[in-house]
């Protein structure tokens, strides 16, 4: 693009953003020299998929990821807002007793979803994630974690949108798009904001806008209509088709026809996706305040997991929910575990869990991965309003088939006076993982992506580099390259042992592990499949155990039993003789 094009357009705002809606979802179409488009290109032949969750206002991970072995300190430093550990309906939820000590911590009650996400194998959580010299603001510090710059920093582009820059060629936005090869728009955000992770040097974002109810007709714009001696869209005369002007508003103009073909394209799309079968939860069942009631992710992610399931090439996708800037009345005062913060972590949870069922459904969840940001977290002294102030480092989830599931980072690391939460991973540390192991990027790749000091990153790869603040990156296990199951993590956390002894007569004793306190059941069937007999049917705490169990009165013959726990089932041979 020109220098005269770019100038001419810094005049015309309105023409480099104007977003659109899909079913009343408010969306953003990015365009050729968009950042997100340089990650899809990044992932080259495959076909995944990365959605960034945005948890705008800055979550109090502390509340989420409660630290089980500091808990004292813990809740004197938050007695207000501390979620009960015990004597409580309500009270957190451990989440895996194999973790070591200092990595062991419970969930937020209502985040109960993310639980089973974590033991069928498809989430990470990374602690204390965050920048340094993190001051707490806002704007700033989503600046910083979308340009991948340090706190004195002030980048025009995203860190994902210097990846391309001199990379992705030949083909240009909007002059040559879409093509035959890719008809659909390489990523797409939803909602009204233009975010900066989206920006490159020297290029201008560009989207377009579609009413819920369809396309809009741009000829009804103001002033495009009322002198119908020229072009209606306010096009000056053929004759003038030479003039500075004629050819800057036409290609202005042209970005609305392309409104249109993208738009109508994702129609199309969609007409040949199948509704879904999965329940997204719409709304926050027990109290908070109204405005936190409705879950603003349910929509956003059933529109993301149909376009996966046609044939949309769209790669990146950015979702929203907002309401974290929680200064006063974070939780119920009458109740620590609910609130605003309560249902937002409720919405977050059960719609990703969801979303998870959702493309398990469609034969799709192999392609997405998922991986959550916000600006900071919050203080870990509570304040007299039951709410939070502006912190500094928190955890970041990541969900998927794709995850490396597990925690990575302690539960409780505090700075020097224990105001904060202490970083332990530089955000451009995770993003830099998950590109390279997730989305294929090389560390050759890689290293456009972020500015360096004067390592030599081709001399040893990304991870013997660091940053112009001096941060260097590690590998960390937080994303699969290949995906291999994870019946390996699963089978170290849920078990059922073989009973001994077997053959029995008139007893035998079951042995099963559980990572969290679960309520088991272990029955027996004979060999048509008829229920003979409850063996075990209680509440178990984290670890193994063995219970004996009476076979008195049952015949001879060969039985199937079969533990149940959570998600998680499974059965074994049983032969009872003389």
């Amino acid at each position: 693009m020109n220098k005269s094009r770019r100038d001419f357009l810094k005049k015309l705002p309105l023409a480099m953003s104007i977003p659109f809606t899909i079913e009343g979802i408010t969306m953003r179409v990015m365009g050729q020299d968009n950042t997100l488009t340089k990650l899809a290109a990044a992932a080259g032949a495959t076909d995944r998929v990365l959605i960034i969750l945005q948890m705008h206002g800055g979550n109090d991970g502390l509340n989420c990821c409660i630290p089980v072995a500091a808990y004292a300190d813990y809740y004197n430093k938050r007695p207000n807002i501390a979620i009960p550990a015990a004597n409580s309906l309500r009270k957190y939820v451990p989440l895996d007793s194999t973790l070591d000590e200092n990595a062991q911590i419970g969930l937020h009650p209502d985040m109960i979803a993310m639980k089973t996400l974590y033991d069928q194998g498809r989430m990470t959580i990374v602690q204390g994630v965050s920048y340094k010299n993190n001051n707490g603001s806002h704007f700033r510090g989503r600046d910083i974690q979308f340009m991948g710059g340090s706190y004195s920093d002030y980048f025009q582009s995203g860190w994902l949108g210097r990846y391309l820059q001199g990379e992705y060629a030949p083909d240009r936005y909007p002059e040559d798009f879409p093509t035959a090869d890719m008809k659909d728009p390489l990523a797409i955000e939803i909602g009204n904001d233009e975010s900066l992770i989206f920006h490159q040097q020297g290029n201008i974002p560009t989207s377009f806008t579609l009413s819920e109810d369809g396309l809009d007709d741009l000829t009804d714009l103001e002033g495009f209509f009322e002198n119908q001696t020229t072009d209606p869209r306010g096009i000056p005369p053929e004759y003038l088709k030479d003039s500075y002007y004629y050819k800057e508003l036409k290609w202005i103009l042209d970005l609305e026809d392309k409104t249109q073909t993208y738009t109508e394209r994702l129609i199309a799309l969609l007409k040949t996706s199948q509704p879904t079968t999965v329940t997204y939860p719409e709304s926050y069942p027990f109290n908070a305040p109204s405005g936190s009631l409705r879950n603003p992710l349910q929509k956003q992610l059933q529109l993301v997991a149909r376009l996966l399931s046609t044939e949309c090439k769209t790669r990146v996708f950015l979702v929203k929910i907002g309401g974290f800037d929680t200064h006063a009345d974070q939780v119920e005062k009458y109740d620590p575990t609910m609130g605003s913060h309560a249902a937002l972590m409720y919405h977050v949870a059960t719609s990703m869990r969801a979303f998870q069922e959702d493309l398990r459904a469609r034969g799709i969840e192999d392609r997405a991965l998922t991986i959550t940001t916000s600006e900071f977290s919050r203080r870990v002294v509570s304040n007299a309003s039951y709410g939070t102030d502006h912190g500094t480092a928190g955890p970041m989830f990541i969900f998927g088939k794709g995850a490396k599931p597990g925690v990575v980072g302690n539960a409780f690391e505090t700075n020097e006076n224990g105001s904060n939460l202490a970083m332990q991973y530089d955000y451009r540390n995770v993003y830099a993982n998950i590109m390279r192991d997730w989305m294929g990027v090389n560390d050759t790749q890689l290293d456009k992506i972020f500015p360096f000091s004067d390592d030599d990153p081709t001399k040893g790869g990304l991870m013997t580099t660091s940053t112009s603040d001096g941060t260097r990156f590690e590998q960390l296990p937080v994303a699969q390259q290949t995906i291999t199951g994870n019946e390996g993590f699963i089978g170290d956390r849920f078990s059922l042992e073989d009973c001994y002894p077997n053959p029995a007569k008139d007893k035998t004793t079951v042995h099963f592990r559980v990572n969290s306190a679960y309520h088991v059941t272990v029955n027996l069937y004979n060999n048509e499949g008829k229920k003979m007999k409850p063996l075990v049917d209680g509440v178990y705490n984290p670890g193994e155990h063995k219970v004996d169990v009476d076979l008195t009165g049952l015949p001879v013959g060969t039985y199937i039993y079969e533990l149940k726990t959570g998600f998680y089932k499974e059965a074994k041979k049983l032969i009872i003789t003389k």
